[in-house]
């Protein structure tokens, strides 16, 4: 291949980012759909119900991203990406008919598939552009993710639409329909605009394109996509319920600033491709994993008020105390003023509050006629420590996340074709669904770890932990392979790692 990409290529590149947020938009219908559904009264489904109809195109499109990614080597990204849409598409009209939970959940399942657009989009793009522009060009093609944010924006908007403000509840029927023509229209288009096109190891057997799946270099990069797109997937989810329970805002709101994480996202995984191919993958992986840690651990200390036992007044000398007072302490003739508690969080915005605040005050523990002796404890003293994340640093702060991750998406499928050039399906499935089942696992391992703990920054601490794990085994593998093939290098890159 040349070293520039033709046009052919860049026409490639717009219809397979087309078809992945067109794909990726109906992915993410159920957070919208179902919650509408649940809300409204026009199905009766337990909370357990509703979980598994969120959770269950989010793992079909998980699990079979392995197999789509192969047969995309196998057979061009051409065909599998047109009757992925277009078979799609039929499921997801069928849902405009469903009247039961069991239906919903047949439908969905099979709807899911629509997750797997990502590997078969990775693999069909990468063979039609040159290793030094592969980078860029997965960038790009991972705007696609956008489509996630998409259905978060404008869904309700189009249900509240169809619905005719509740005043037609069946009317929602018609949003599956909206997706479904849109599946069927963008499949169409693929399939007249596009150039088939394999890889070279087009005609190895199955197993043979399976073999690099047992190099552990595969398992890490999984892991990091875990982080990367799993964690991605499951707080564009996590976070309604977060901003609702922890900062009392409307579903609404909450929808709006949940998608202020998700934007960034998508929008800088294409930063990530052009920083890998300029800068090398590698190097922008240690970024993006110290950032996660740094900007996680940010986050973990959950809202508390800290009651702690503070500076309190002794005695200097015996005597009688004679008076006692809101604001003075007497013993004999001399008198101990008393810090009395401030209230002042009573008149403050606890919202507004960006740094942790204190109030401390003294409270009597003797009472007039009391004999006291040199040093004894005449008032108690308390600190009461309030900190609550505020809610505007938090959305900065989760935007700086989601940037972060969506970068970090880019640089580990970087790695794929200059590690594994001629299994990039089977490695970018199997990649992928590693982190598809991240998307799907996270919430209930979220949900998991709230109910023991009783946090809802327990989230948080989690993939700080992972975060950490992720730079750990990264920065552990390199350093052994340098001291391997370049011990002197190795020296120089840990001075400079550290």
């Amino acid at each position: 291949m040349d070293n520039s990409p033709t046009s052919t290529s860049h026409r490639i590149l717009f219809f397979n980012t087309l078809a992945f947020v067109v794909c990726f938009a109906g992915w993410m219908l159920n957070g919208v759909l179902v919650t509408y559904l649940v809300d409204a009264g026009i199905f009766n489904w337990s909370l357990m119900e509703v979980g598994w109809l969120l959770g269950v195109p989010v793992l079909t499109g998980a699990l079979m991203r392995l197999p789509m990614g192969i047969l995309t080597d196998r057979i061009g990204g051409k065909w599998v990406f047109t009757a992925l849409l277009l078979g799609c598409s039929v499921p997801m009209f069928l849902l405009s008919k469903a009247n039961s939970y069991a239906t919903f959940l047949v439908l969905s399942f099979l709807f899911g598939l629509l997750g797997t657009s990502f590997s078969i989009g990775v693999g069909f793009t990468s063979v039609w552009y040159p290793k030094s522009w592969q980078g860029r060009a997965l960038g790009l093609f991972g705007l696609g993710n956008l489509g996630s944010a998409l259905t978060t924006l404008v869904a309700p908007s189009l249900l509240k639409s169809f619905t005719q403000n509740g005043v037609n509840p069946e009317g929602w029927r018609q949003l599956p329909v909206m997706y479904a023509v849109a599946l069927a229209i963008t499949g169409v288009l693929f399939v007249l605009f596009t150039k088939n096109k394999k890889p070279e190891s087009s005609n190895k057997t199955l197993f043979t394109l399976l073999q690099p799946l047992k190099n552990v270099r595969v398992w890490r990069f999984g892991l990091y996509y875990f982080l990367a797109f799993g964690c991605f997937v499951t707080f564009s989810q996590w976070l309604l319920p977060y901003f609702v329970n922890v900062y009392n805002v409307t579903l609404i709101t909450a929808g709006f600033l949940a998608s202020a994480f998700s934007l960034p996202g998508g929008a800088f995984r294409a930063v990530g491709g052009w920083l890998s191919d300029k800068y090398g993958a590698r190097r922008v992986m240690y970024w993006v994993l110290g950032s996660s840690v740094v900007l996680t651990f940010m986050l973990i200390i959950p809202r508390m008020e800290i009651y702690s036992p503070g500076t309190g007044i002794m005695a200097t000398q015996a005597g009688t105390v004679t008076m006692v007072t809101d604001s003075v302490i007497q013993v004999n003739e001399k008198q101990y003023p008393i810090l009395a508690k401030s209230h002042k969080f009573d008149h403050v915005d606890r919202k507004a509050m960006i740094l942790p605040a204190k109030d401390v005050w003294q409270e009597p523990v003797v009472k007039v006629g009391d004999r006291v002796t040199k040093k004894q404890l005449l008032a108690q003293g308390t600190t009461m420590i309030f900190f609550k994340a505020n809610i505007w640093v938090f959305v900065v702060i989760i935007i700086l996340i989601g940037a972060c991750w969506g970068i970090g998406t880019a640089a580990v499928f970087k790695h794929i074709p200059e590690y594994f050039p001629k299994e990039i399906g089977a490695v970018g499935g199997m990649v992928g669904m590693i982190g598809g089942l991240g998307g799907f696992a996270g919430p209930i391992l979220f949900g998991y770890l709230l109910n023991v703990t009783g946090l809802w920054t327990s989230s948080w601490m989690f993939v700080c932990l992972l975060s950490s794990a992720c730079l750990l085994w990264m920065h552990q593998v390199i350093t052994s392979m340098m001291k391997k093939e370049a011990p002197q290098l190795a020296d120089k890159f840990e001075k400079t790692a550290h």
